[in-house]
């Protein structure tokens, strides 16, 4: 599928290699109310990828190839940096009505970073954020909890020295679903 790397992806691709999606700050932007967003804007037809118009990804500037040994790579180190339950919960709310999910039961969706904490993704970033499905979107089987596990094997390979930070960021933006096979590792 690799949809990253067309239209939209080409620009992510090459904003992610010069490090141009890079939010700095932590704080939580002004969010609209759900109200203001009752029409669906974003496309589920990228699933279980997010649509890329609405959730490109973005990177945390902190986190860099020279910086992992005092990031990334330190046990708990994304704790210190995820945002709040309130925080995300309200981006959630949000982008379950811009999905046009018919399905709002807010537990069956994870707020989930596209580019994740343990990759230098942005912690709070709406660029970076959005609802993540639990279920099965699509006939590869994966969930939100496939992906969870793709992005553990790309931090140990990010920590071990295997893969270089850009190319671990790179491939899960690309497609997060083929991240660890564009890598050699899976």
């Amino acid at each position: 599928m690799n949809r990253r790397l067309s239209a939209a992806g080409t620009a992510l691709t090459a904003a992610l290699a010069l490090g141009a999606l890079a939010p700095v700050a932590h704080a939580a932007p002004a969010l609209a109310t759900p109200a203001a967003t009752a029409a669906a804007t974003c496309s589920q037809d990228y699933l279980p990828l997010p649509d890329p118009s609405c959730t490109p990804g973005a990177l945390n500037p902190s986190v860099t190839q020279a910086t992992i040994g005092s990031t990334i790579c330190v046990s708990g180190w994304t704790a210190t940096i995820r945002p709040s339950t309130t925080y995300t919960n309200r981006l959630k709310a949000q982008g379950i009505i811009a999905y046009g999910y018919s399905d709002t039961l807010m537990s069956d969706y994870e707020e989930d970073h596209f580019i994740p904490l343990e990759l230098g993704g942005s912690p709070t970033s709406p660029l970076n954020l959005w609802p993540e499905p639990r279920y099965t979107t699509d006939s590869s089987g994966g969930t939100s909890y496939t992906k969870d596990g793709v992005e553990n094997k790309l931090k140990t390979a990010v920590c071990n020295g295997t893969v270089a930070l850009a190319d671990a960021q790179n491939a899960i933006a690309s497609d997060w679903t083929t991240a660890l096979s564009s890598l050699g590792l899976g």
